[in-house]
């Protein structure tokens, strides 16, 4: 029931760590291009390979920057006026507009989303008047010309329904098929919520222990081994993978606390929906990315226990996201025990409370 480790090497070293560690800086520096320089080969297959084989839908002439509010955020407009990328105050989140691709997952759903949209990560949160600037310019340029995997690409290269081992040089195993956690013997309906165990990090998913800025090192759990609960797969996409810091507490601190709802309050960039213990009632604030929380715990309506993050309209119009979830063992956009769905009367759309864009 857990994904085993092909060519695995034991326990990494110190060594092993530290060019793990060493990585994520690197992806944190240099955002959205890191992918290309450590090596990473593109998408695995299982849903789409991320890499934007066709057409550029990216104008490279002359663009113009216009301000807007509710969020405030800088659009980057092409000459006939069309949007190229948004840049929202306070986030390190970045949207822009690129060759259209197509995730599904047949295993779980029929549902299909087609998106121009490249979710990429910027150096630094957006501030107004930073389009001035000689480091986004720079970053900008390639940014517009870029189709290695984005934060849609890379979320896929964990798929639950079938993504490929991928290893670095000292064999740590950092993509592949995750799952949810290990099987809990105390329930009997693989439909159930709590069928496999959650409390698995992104460094159980790893196998390396992990270093926190504030000192603490934790040791993985070898029966979590390939596995991330929902807001450990957060953590794994958006930290590990991604370069936003994380840390090892559920209180506020730089970049990502540990639990769903401290996400939900505590972490970086910004809430784009409020948390008001009511179901938001206008979803056009939404981008692609934007993480999204649900309160789903029958006897705790207002707490919130589960985050996922945006996907846009699937092929039905519908408000999809993807996340980790028991049922599915996994990373997944499907439709086991409640559909993956903002919008309607399913169980998520009802429990659906916040949104925050990092």
């Amino acid at each position: 029931m857990h994904s085993q480790h092909v060519g695995r090497r034991g326990h990494p070293n110190r060594r092993a760590l530290l060019g793990t560690i060493a990585g994520v800086a690197a992806a944190g520096a240099a955002g959205a291009f890191a992918w290309d320089r450590l090596g990473h080969d593109s998408g695995d297959g299982t849903a789409a390979d991320g890499t934007g084989t066709g057409p550029s839908a990216r104008p490279t002439g002359a663009h113009t920057f216009e301000r807007l509010s509710s969020p405030d955020r800088t659009v980057a407009r092409a000459a006939d006026g069309g949007t190229l990328a948004t840049f929202t105050d306070g986030a390190r989140t970045a949207v822009l507009t690129g060759p259209a691709r197509t995730f599904s997952e047949p295993r779980t759903t029929e549902a299909k989303v087609t998106t121009d949209a490249w979710v990429r990560v910027l150096p630094h949160e957006w501030q107004q008047g930073m389009e001035k600037s000689a480091w986004f310019q720079t970053w900008f340029r390639k940014a517009l010309l870029d189709t290695s995997p984005d934060v849609f690409a890379v979320a896929f290269q964990y798929s639950s329904a079938g993504a490929h081992d991928k290893h670095n040089a000292d064999g740590v195993r950092y993509a592949g098929t995750a799952h949810f956690g290990p099987r809990n013997s105390k329930v009997t309906n693989p439909l159930d919520f709590a069928y496999y165990d959650e409390q698995s990090d992104f460094y159980d998913y790893l196998g390396v222990p992990w270093d926190f800025p504030d000192g603490t090192r934790v040791q993985p759990e070898q029966a979590r081994y390939g596995c991330v609960d929902c807001s450990g797969f957060q953590r794994l996409l958006w930290g590990y993978r991604m370069g936003l810091p994380v840390h090892n507490t559920n209180t506020k601190g730089v970049g990502l606390p540990r639990r769903a709802f401290a996400i939900a309050a505590y972490g970086p960039g910004r809430l784009v929906i409020p948390q008001t213990d009511e179901r938001p009632t206008d979803l056009g604030v939404l981008q692609p990315g934007d993480l999204v929380f649900f309160a789903i715990i029958k006897d705790r309506p207002n707490f919130i226990d589960h985050v996922g993050f945006y996907l846009g309209l699937d092929d039905q119009g519908r408000h999809r996201f993807y996340s980790s979830r028991s049922a599915a063992n996994g990373p997944t956009m499907g439709d086991l025990s409640g559909h993956a769905l903002l919008d309607g009367t399913d169980f998520y759309a009802r429990g659906f409370r916040a949104a925050r864009r990092l």
